[in-house]
Order: C-alpha cells, then sequence, then structure tokens
C-alpha cells in the first residue's frame, strides 16, 4: 500500500500489479512498436503496441446506498508487436499501490510483452482517472470490476482509446480488441492469465481469483492477510494464522492508518472530475471504512463493525475460494504487512493442497525513502532487459512461463529467504537461502531468570522479578518507528533510534554469545502477567486490558542496539490472571559471536494507540513455571 518505488527499476510503491498472460490482438495498427532487442540471457525480445488510455465501463458491485453502480476505469495495453491469432500468446493484468496509477506498471507491461505476454495495466478504483470510492480490494466490488477486464482480455468486446503518444510516436484515437491470448476457453471469454502485484495491488488478485475462476495464477507481493491483523494487531490468542480472537482485539497503528486515509482523500479531491460521487459522504472511501476508522481514532481498537469490513476484503477469511498456484513474496523490511502475514498466507494454501510457494525478500514498505525501496542490488527488475539476471526477477518470470506458457522451467524452492549479512555482488550470488519448507531450522529456548537474564537451562534460573508501568494517558514511552512517515521521508538519524523509557518496561538478556545465532522464523514468549489493578479493570472491556509491545533487540559488544527492520509485537491481553503466548515479530537476522539479545516487554509505543489508565505489571522468573522464549534458529 505503499507510495514509494524501490531502487530497482519496478515501481514498489504502487505495487499493484496484477499478471494476466493471454494473447492479444489490434484491430487498428495505430500503436507504434518499440525497437527490438535481447534479453540480459541472449534470448530476442519482441518490439511492443502500446494503447494509452483505455476507458472501461464495468459493473462493481454495490454503493454505499447498496445499490449496483459502474465504474469507469483507466488502463493501458502492451501488445507484443508478432501477437496475432495465429500466434496467441499469455497475458499480464496488473493494477496499482495504493495512491498510485497504471503508470507504475508501465515499465512492467513493456517488459512482459517483449517477452511474450499480453499486459494490461490499469488504475484500481478510487484513485486518478478512475471512478468510484477505494473499498479496499473487496471482492465483491474491485474483484467484481477486474472480472471484466479478464472478459476483456478473453476476446470480449473492444476498448476505445485515445493517446497523444502511442509508442513514443503521435497516436490518437482509434479501438483495441482482443484476438490474439491463449483461450482456455473461447465461448466463457478465458484467457490464460495470471496477476501480479503487490500491497494493495496484491490483495487484488486475491479479491479476483475468489471472484473469477477464470484467473490462471497469482505472484501477489508484500501484502495482506488479515487487515485487521495489519492495521490493528494482537499477537497473541491467534485463531487462525493472524487472525486472532475477536473478544481480544488488538490495538492501532496509528501512523499507517493516518497515511492511507490521507492519501486516499487527496486521490479523491485530484479525482473529484472523474467521477464527483467519489467524495460524497466519506471521502473517497466507502462509508464503513470511514466508520472503522473514526472508531479505531476514538477507542484505539476494532468492534465487531470494523471486524466485518476487514473479514470481508482480507484473503484469510476467503481463502477457501483461492485455488490457483500462488507464489508468495513479502518483505522482510514491513511494519504494515510483516513476514507473519505472507506466512499465514502460505500456511492456509499449503493445507488446502493449493500449489504455493514463499520468498521472504529485503525490501518492503519500510527501510527506503523516496525512490529508494531499500532493496538490495540485483534482487528485482520487472522493467527491462535484465529481468533475468535478478533473483526474483527470473523467478517470476519462470513462474509464469511455467503456469501460462506450460513450460518445464523450474519455478523454484518451496521457500526461500534473504540474508541481508552475506556478501555478494548484484545477482551473481544471491544472498538467499532455500528450504523445501516452512518453518525451517529448530527451536531454542531461553529462560527468564533474576537480575534481568536470560538463560539457555531451566536449571540456572534464579527466582526474582521485574515491575513496570505506563505513564497513562496515552503517553508513549518507547519509540521504535514512526509507523507510515518513515520510508516516506528522511528523518534525522537522532529521532530513529529505538529508546526505551526507564521504569516503563522490562527487559531480559542473554550472556554474550559464543558463536553466531541466525535467526529464520517468529520467535515465540509463554509468559504470565501480574497486575491487580488490571485484574480488577479486564471485566469492563478492551480499554480495560493489559497492553504489552514486545521486541527482540541485537545488543553489540559497545552497547549499541538493533531492533530487527523495528519489528515489535503488540498485545492485548484478554485474562492477566492466565498464562499468555507472544508471537514475536518473524524476522531473518544473524546475532554474532559477542553480541547479546535482549528481550524487552514494553507499556507504550508511540506507534501505536496506548493505554489510558495507568497499568502496573510485573513478571516473575519462575524455575518452577518458566516464562519461556522460543527462537527458531537454523545452522
Amino acid at each position: 500500500m505503499s507510495r514509494r518505488t524501490p531502487s530497482q527499476p519496478w515501481p514498489v510503491a504502487a505495487l499493484a500489479v496484477a499478471a494476466l498472460a493471454l494473447p492479444l490482438v489490434a484491430t487498428q495498427a495505430s500503436a507504434a512498436s518499440a525497437t527490438p532487442a535481447a534479453s540480459a540471457t541472449g534470448a530476442p525480445l519482441d518490439s511492443v503496441d502500446t494503447y494509452s488510455g483505455l476507458t472501461f465501463t464495468v459493473p462493481a458491485g454495490r454503493n454505499d446506498l447498496g445499490q449496483p453502480q459502474t465504474c469507469t476505469i483507466d488502463a493501458d495495453l502492451y501488445k507484443p508487436h508478432s501477437a496475432s491469432r495465429a500466434a496467441r500468446v499469455p497475458a499480464i493484468l496488473t493494477t496499482n499501490g495504493f495512491g498510485g496509477s497504471k503508470a507504475d506498471q508501465a515499465g512492467l507491461g513493456a517488459a512482459f510483452a517483449k517477452r511474450g505476454y499480453a499486459v494490461l495495466s490499469y488504475t484500481g478504483l478510487g484513485f486518478p482517472n478512475s471512478g468510484c470510492k477505494i473499498s479496499l480490494d473487496d471482492p465483491g466490488v474491485d474483484g467484481v470490476a477486474a472480472s471484466s477486464l479478464v472478459s476483456f482480455l478473453g476476446g470480449a468486446g473492444s476498448a476505445a482509446y485515445t493517446s497523444s503518444t502511442v509508442g513514443g510516436t503521435t497516436g490518437g484515437a482509434g479501438k483495441v480488441a482482443v484476438d490474439f491470448t491463449v483461450l482456455d476457453n473461447a465461448a466463457t471469454h478465458d484467457p490464460r492469465l495470471g496477476m501480479i502485484g503487490g500491497s494493495y495491488g496484491g490483495q487484488i488478485q486475491f479479491a479476483t481469483a475468489a471472484t473469477d475462476p477464470r484467473v490462471d495464477t497469482l505472484v501477489p507481493l508484500i501484502t495482506w492477510n488479515d487487515l485487521r491483523y495489519s492495521l490493528a494487531p494482537n499477537n497473541t490468542s491467534f485463531t487462525s494464522g493472524v487472525t486472532y480472537a475477536g473478544s481480544n482485539p488488538g490495538t492501532e497503528k496509528i501512523g499507517w492508518a493516518g497515511l492511507f486515509f490521507g492519501v486516499g482523500i487527496v486521490d479523491g479531491i485530484q479525482g473529484a472530475a472523474i467521477d464527483p460521487a467519489r467524495n460524497v459522504g466519506c471521502p473517497n472511501f466507502v462509508l464503513e471504512a470511514c466508520r472503522a476508522k473514526a472508531t479505531l481514532d476514538t477507542l484505539g481498537y476494532p468492534t465487531a463493525s470494523t471486524t466485518a469490513l476487514t473479514d470481508r476484503v482480507s484473503v484469510g477469511h476467503y481463502i477457501d475460494k483461492v485455488k490457483v498456484p500462488t507464489f508468495l513474496i513479502q518483505g522482510e523490511n514491513d511494519t504494515l504487512f510483516n513476514l507473519q502475514e505472507a506466512t499465514a498466507t502460505y500456511k492456509s494454501l499449503k493445507a488446502r493442497g493449493v500449489p504455493v510457494t514463499m520468498a521472504w525478500q529485503s525490501w518492503g514498505h519500510s527501510g527506503g525513502t523516496g525512490a529508494n525501496s531499500g532493496a538490495a542490488p540485483g534482487e528485482l527488475d520487472l522493467t527491462g532487459e535484465h529481468i533475468e539476471d535478478t533473483y526474483l526477477g527470473l523467478r517470476i518470470k519462470n513462474w509464469f512461463d511455467h503456469y501460462l506458457k506450460r513450460s518445464s522451467v523450474s519455478t523454484g524452492p518451496a521457500f526461500s529467504y534473504f540474508r541481508d549479512w552475506v556478501p555478494y555482488n548484484g545477482s551473481a550470488a544471491p544472498a538467499y537461502a532455500s528450504s523445501g519448507s516452512y518453518p525451517v531450522g529448530t527451536r531454542a529456548s531461553w529462560y527468564l531468570s533474576a537480575a534481568d537474564q536470560l538463560v539457555s537451562s531451566r536449571s540456572a534460573i534464579l527466582p526474582g522479578s521485574k515491575s513496570w508501568a505506563n505513564p497513562g494517558l496515552g503517553a508513549p514511552a518507547s519509540y521504535t518507528e514512526v509507523s507510515g512517515l518513515e520510508g516516506q521521508v528522511d528523518l534525522p538519524d537522532g529521532l530513529t533510534v529505538p529508546f526505551d523509557t526507564p521504569g516503563t518496561f522490562g527487559a531480559w538478556s542473554t550472556p554474550a554469545l559464543t558463536k553466531p545465532l541466525t535467526v529464520v522464523g517468529a520467535p515465540t514468549l509463554d509468559v504470565r502477567f501480574e497486575s491487580p489493578t488490571v485484574a480488577l479493570t479486564q471485566a469492563a472491556g478492551p480499554n480495560g486490558q493489559l497492553q504489552v509491545f514486545a521486541k527482540l533487540y541485537d545488543v553489540a559488544p559497545d552497547g549499541s542496539i538493533t531492533l530487527v527492520h523495528k519489528l515489535i509485537s503488540p498485545v492485548r491481553v484478554a485474562d492477566v490472571t492466565q498464562p499468555v503466548h507472544i508471537e514475536l515479530p518473524a524476522i531473518v537476522h544473524r546475532v554474532e559471536a559477542g553480541h547479546r539479545l535482549r528481550l524487552v516487554l514494553a507499556s507504550t509505543d508511540a506507534a501505536y494507540k496506548n493505554a489510558y489508565a495507568v497499568q502496573p505489571v510485573t513478571v516473575r522468573a519462575s524455575p518452577t513455571a518458566p516464562a519461556t522464549l522460543s527462537i527458531p534458529v537454523v545452522p
């Protein structure tokens, strides 16, 4: 959902890329073609016919009043010049990330058209020149709208376009019809179709596949499994994946939620001439979204009505309708949609027998600024002649070639992950490790002990306790990130170093490690909290329940700290008298010899809504009932 773009030449900020594989031909030859070239591997590349400014008017579910609605969609078509009825090709359908437009996928469109795919890039509902309101990738709205584009790519009807320049030369008005895509069923306008995209453009793939069985494969990047978890997480009491018990809501990510609504409203103002109705009532969002935002801002947690919306727009709640091969790519550096989200989707698809693989890449919504996503050099390029030279670029191309061109090429390992401590030179020796399954490695246990220690043996536990309290009135005493702001602008280094105010947190550290420790996956903590004050207030509802923010620091010999990608796990404890199981953020990180691991349980965090009541809390170290930190490690 980010607006940023990566250092690689593929715009990640608008990662709403949906890839549809099918062959297209135009009724008019008004589109100019790019000069043919060769790929990085020496394979010949086709020239490209580009048709910009296509306008579709499509059914898109119902509006805020419950009335059937139609929406206009702005799109561009990239066609391999050689594609024809006698030489059909598969296609790619792509759309923008939150706040972006079809233009964000222009490089991808041309690159894959050169490689024998017809690519339709469109602007999602509620963004620049497409009509209707933002519906958060609702299958019944956004999915239905995308289904009409699938029909177009399958040969249904034609679309008018107006372009001042087509393929770099003078264009004009015309119509384009599709009669050059591979059809799995001509009668139902069923093309050989894949989707690719990230963030907001990743979730639309699930929404479309759940609505339209003609979609053949998906490549979602850095997107969500459960939007309730994304914007108001609670990393305990999970019932399935990242879906947590409804009676135990999380706490609002105030930065990210505020950024999205600000971006959406601005897009509505700028697009008022396209569709004035976008700004009637709830500005440029469906009414339920505005109500949900108001609830989160007022209470700090989601209610049943908010949950009804987030469930409807989250693949975690309609996963049984997604039955096509899926290549999940998630970012290690992402405080918006963390690795737990892709893991939940991966496990759900795998349990249903759906072909699925997963890669954890270096970059996500966090960590980069401006046009720099923070991606590692040579990791991904989907826009030019060097797709095959990059690790993920080649894997994505092979994925589509396998499922859409029916090529025998390998789709790669079931699970792979980027290691930022491995020296390499671009894509020549990518820093990825692979596995035939997830999770990987084994679990190592550490136990909370007196004197702020983490010990590796239960027999070494010393009895003791640690107590702290939050300042109250919703004030933050700990800082990890300004979520939604970092990654959008450069902040002074002194403002971005995580800190915790003494007296507002508990911390336990290991001895200095004698050898490196490689963590791959999600650590967990089993612990009991004591808070007589909260025990008296928790029955009154979420605002009376204990809030805790769990995180894991890497402490260097000089005392400097690293909070891996500034990831933390917010927790709202339903019953403070019972043991609590906390899932910390999934990470890929190497703790060097001489460093220490430090577990911190903080009472607040500046990126979230914090408790208004003062909540004194104690954690005891006990040899008979130890609090246990479990860490997934690989050799």
